[in-house]
């Protein structure tokens, strides 16, 4: 049996707005939390191949590399894990951040969260472009960590609630497009500095101050979002922000939709001990599995040492940044398709297409470095043109799916009382799994080679099965109607009652509960489709 139909029209409710011009110019300016994170993401692993960094922060290194041109062991030139700590430092950081950042998002609001990123940001690209030591290097990564774990708490939560239900997952993607923008300025920066004599690294790591500005900017001149100021209590501010990035004056249905969210919200008094209770586990191990998924799908080894990556495969310097940037445009152009489509044609679609593709372009790399590098030699040129297609077969079909979709999904399927704490644990464990790649992956280089490709390879098949039986389809359905979703769905339903039990937000209420222990359980005739009609008995814990 499959995990996810399609819910009918009727079956949830529908709220009417507009893309207004202000709602997108707004969520583009929230997305420029992405575009700090893809810098940082794209920027390490240029910076790490250039000679004159690895001089001055990692002499062993460098030494290493040199030697290992005069030998056979290209995979094993970057092995080193005091360089592997300076990639992975900031996200280790930004783990721990999102624990206090998640409190400042539900009692502050988005906005004063994404202030605090901005700033952390700026601060620690100061120490980044001055640094004389490694310490220095270090505490700029972390406090840019900080900046990392408070915007991607914020950001997502910040775009799904501003956005009307119909284009939400295309104004929700914007996040992921500013990361490949990121990413891609990032690769277009190093390729300029890889050819300075001197400090290039520092005009790489010091140009991080732009998107730092604009996410500090934002910080200030953005609205909060409607459903953060209800849920504090200011309802007339949530109402006129409302009416203006919805475009109509009446917008009675949805505010009261955010006023009865606001309501169960305020019951709750310890978000994280709710997020434990069993009617919010299919959100919660969703959320988590998806970050873990996201990572080992292997993208993240890929963007943080692309130039690194490249020259093991037998690249010159220039070569290697200028693969890095043709990747780093694919990038941008499929995450744009993702905008296009997800609305049309559903999240659970783009992901099962993206992992075949993913499956077969990385086996077919495996191969060929398998063949094409025996006994140390370099990839003819031939070859290498073969592998950066294929990597960016790789990176298109990453940049459609798990890519976007990693952060849309949990940021929309949580209940309002549930959906900070929520996101940190999203975040928290995107970061965790991010750290555990960026500090082994050189590492795992070295050790597996071109099996490295099958590695990645064989997550991407548990991840295909995991789609097919147990995400269900959250497209068109307006974020605080969500609980439809999980009590229609042929595993999550176990945990989560029926809708005839559910008061707003999915809390049980105590008379409800108790009749719901005189309902007999529902048969469904014809095929199980994932989900089943309006009158399904609850499923007690």
């Amino acid at each position: 049996m499959a995990g996810g139909g399609m819910v009918t029209t009727g079956e949830v409710k529908h709220f009417e707005g507009k893309a207004t011009v202000y709602v997108v110019l707004t969520c583009i300016l929230a997305a420029c939390g992405g575009l700090m994170f893809g810098y940082d993401v794209g920027i390490s692993g240029g910076v790490t191949s250039m000679n004159d960094f690895l001089a001055k922060f990692f002499p062993n290194v460098l030494a290493n590399k040199l030697r290992s041109a005069q030998t056979s062991n290209t995979y094993c030139q970057y092995n080193d894990q005091k360089l592997q700590a300076f990639t992975s430092s900031l996200y280790l950081a930004g783990l721990v951040s999102t624990f206090f950042a998640s409190p400042v998002t539900r009692r502050y609001g988005r906005k004063p969260t994404m202030l605090i990123a901005g700033l952390c940001f700026c601060v620690g690209v100061i120490f980044n472009a001055a640094a004389q030591d490694l310490a220095m290097l270090i505490i700029g990564r972390v406090l840019l960590g900080w900046g990392v774990g408070f915007a991607n708490q914020a950001v997502p939560l910040y775009l799904s609630e501003m956005a009307p239900t119909r284009w939400r997952g295309g104004l929700n993607i914007l996040f992921q497009l500013a990361v490949t923008i990121g990413i891609l300025f990032a690769n277009l920066v190093n390729y300029g500095t890889g050819k300075m004599k001197h400090d290039g690294w520092r005009v790489s790591l010091g140009l991080a101050g732009i998107p730092a500005g604009l996410l500090t900017l934002g910080g200030i001149l953005l609205p909060e979002t409607p459903n953060s100021l209800v849920q504090r209590g200011k309802l007339e501010d949530g109402r006129k922000v409302l009416r203006k990035i919805r475009g109509i004056e009446n917008v009675d249905a949805e505010f009261e939709d955010l006023i009865l969210a606001a309501e169960e919200s305020k019951r709750i008094t310890s978000p994280f001990r709710n997020l434990m209770l069993r009617r919010n586990r299919p959100q919660l191990i969703i959320a988590f599995i998806m970050q873990f998924f996201q990572q080992f799908t292997g993208i993240n080894a890929i963007m943080f040492y692309a130039p690194v990556l490249f020259q093991t495969l037998g690249f010159q310097s220039n070569a290697s940044l200028y693969s890095a940037v043709i990747t780093g445009a694919v990038n941008v152009v499929s995450t744009v398709v993702a905008i296009v489509v997800v609305d049309r044609a559903g999240r659970r679609i783009l992901l099962l297409e993206a992992g075949v593709q993913m499956f077969i372009s990385q086996t077919a790399i495996a191969i060929i470095l398998a063949v094409g590098m025996k006994n140390g030699v370099s990839l003819s040129h031939s070859l290498g043109v073969v592998v950066v297609v294929l990597i960016c077969v790789y990176v298109s079909s990453f940049a459609w799916s798990w890519g976007p979709l990693g952060w849309l999904i949990p940021s929309e399927i949580f209940p309002l009382e549930a959906r900070s704490a929520g996101q940190s644990v999203t975040v928290s464990s995107n970061l965790f799994f991010t750290f555990v790649i960026a500090q082994a992956f050189l590492s795992m280089l070295c050790a597996f080679k071109w099996g490295i490709f099958l590695f990645f390879a064989g997550w991407v098949v548990i991840m295909q099965i995991f789609v097919i039986l147990f995400l269900p389809e959250t497209k068109g359905i307006p974020i605080e109607e969500m609980e439809v979703v999980w009590t229609r769905h042929w595993f999550w339903k176990r945990f989560v009652p029926d809708a005839p039990i559910l008061d707003h937000a999915g809390i049980p209420t105590t008379d409800d509960t108790k009749k719901s222990n005189n309902l007999k359980p529902a048969t469904t005739n014809g095929a199980d489709n994932g989900y089943h009609n309006n009158h399904d008995a609850p499923q007690q814990a």
